[in-house]
């Protein structure tokens, strides 16, 4: 009789706080014993020269999610997190879109139906609060923690998503009451709204239209304002994807002032800039997503975030679009005006190879900084620590097996998400995740598939206790 179900031997473990040499032994989708010269199994994989990391965690994608009239997201549960598990992801954590007038708890019953089955990777769910009325802030949200959905995001932009400053504060104040976290996209619509309109009178609609009517200055405004609210409310928040060092000193004086704020930044505003929607033929719809990438300058103050600590989070901010497809960024909208085009780009697959490339190999940060701010420091924020996000008896065999010596370049035809391109193609990589278990299970395994899909399941969370991260 074996011991364990598998042993990872010879490999360089790292956690969010330690790197060291040592075996696991994995039994019944757990971790069950960490130490030297472990024997007994009924597979052993060697990692010699390789890192032994945690599963990453992408506490923000989009997959299955409404997006308008005519328009259709690019990945379903099963091509998006197919997409995520080859890059070395174990859990993702994708959006229930409440829509306007819908019960939260019948938008989730249609959401569970979309993800039974189809998942390669364990999956967690936030709640999009669109329609804050009286019952979904006094009975449905307050029931929805107790059940565990205890993350909620809210908008300050998108005419048909975003909420007023009052109803942002009763719902920030449900998530004081309830014990959720809240996440909040900061932009200012109204400004947003001004500018297109006076773009639109210019004739200037093409692509590149979307980066200067969506500049720093209204992301850092909402900003302050989110977080000024969350001082009223008295209660922590997630800053998502921020794109500049302006947010960045919002984030950094609402911490002086006592104010408990998580920020996150994803790797388009460290690769990418405006340029990028520039390109000929409406080609600079591919990179079309909000807040938009800024530039270099910009791209060196968010490193300066990941390096000091403003930004906790490292996520993918995956919002797949195909490209040429009347459904997608070219509708016939889209063709024409750039306001018509889909904001998102797709990205799960690429986030952590991403940075580790040029963070770790780059000599940026080290392999505890990338372990914390691209799995355990996800976990911790949204209630699925110490289950996940870390390597330690007890918690789910969620582990990456990186080769620091792979070298790729990203092409799109060598990814697996559901879209027809890539905004990071042709961007040269060293170091890449070769195999990923999921709770015990091999589902890559030397950049081949192996698993079978429906292997991973929903994973329900509990109430962060505002531990730091």
């Amino acid at each position: 009789m074996t011991e364990f179900d598998l042993i990872i031997e010879n490999g360089t473990i790292a956690t969010a706080s330690d790197v060291y040499r040592a075996s696991i032994g994995i039994k019944d989708g757990k971790i069950v014993q960490i130490g030297m010269q472990l024997t007994g199994a009924a597979k052993t994989i060697d990692a010699s020269g390789k890192y032994v990391l945690p599963g990453g965690i992408d506490s923000h994608v989009h997959i299955s999610q409404p997006s308008g009239e005519g328009i259709v997201m690019a990945d379903d549960f099963a091509s998006g997190t197919l997409s995520a598990v080859f890059g070395g992801n174990t859990t993702v954590m994708p959006f229930c879109l409440q829509e306007k007038g819908k019960p939260l708890r019948a938008s989730l019953t249609e959401y569970h139906k979309l993800a039974e089955g189809e998942c390669y990777t364990d999956v967690s769910f936030h709640l999009i609060i669109s329609d804050p009325t009286d019952a979904v802030l006094g009975q449905e949200i307050p029931a929805l923690v107790e059940d565990g959905y205890t993350s909620l995001k809210v908008f300050m932009t998108y005419e048909n998503l975003r909420l007023n400053d009052a109803d942002i504060l009763k719902t920030l104040d449900v998530a004081r009451r309830t014990g959720a976290t809240v996440m909040v996209h900061c932009e200012n619509e109204d400004a947003i709204r001004f500018l297109i309109n006076k773009h639109e009178l210019e004739g200037n609609v093409a692509p590149r239209a979307h980066a200067s009517t969506r500049p720093i200055a209204v992301e850092r405004e909402a900003t302050h304002r989110a977080l000024s609210l969350a001082e009223i409310a008295d209660v922590p928040i997630v800053i998502v994807h921020v794109s500049n060092g302006e947010a960045m000193e919002e984030i950094m004086r609402a911490r002086q002032r006592g104010v408990r704020v998580v920020g996150e930044t994803c790797p388009q505003y460290l690769t990418l800039t405006a340029k990028d929607l520039e390109g000929m033929d409406w080609e600079g719809a591919k990179y079309v997503c909000s807040p938009p990438p800024r530039d270099e300058a910009a791209q060196k103050e968010c490193w300066r975030g990941i390096e000091t600590g403003v930004f906790e989070l490292f996520s993918s901010d995956h919002c797949p679009f195909r490209y040429d497809d009347v459904t997608g960024k070219l509708n016939p909208k889209g063709r024409e005006n750039f306001r018509h085009i889909p904001n998102g780009i797709p990205g799960v697959e690429v986030r952590l190879p991403i940075l580790f490339s040029q963070g770790v190999m780059g000599g940026r940060i080290d392999l505890t900084r990338f372990v914390a701010i691209t799995a355990t420091n996800h976990a911790k924020t949204y209630g699925l620590y110490p289950q996940k996000g870390t390597i330690a008896v007890g918690a789910d065999a969620d582990i990456a097996i990186w080769d620091p010596e792979e070298r790729r370049v990203i092409r799109h035809a060598d990814l697996h998400d559901g879209s027809d391109y890539s905004p990071y193609e042709g961007l040269e990589i060293q170091g890449w995740p070769i195999t990923t278990i999921v709770a015990g299970t091999i589902m890559v395994e030397d950049g081949a598939l192996v698993g079978q899909k429906g292997q991973g399941t929903y994973r329900s969370a509990t109430i962060r206790s505002m531990r730091s991260v």
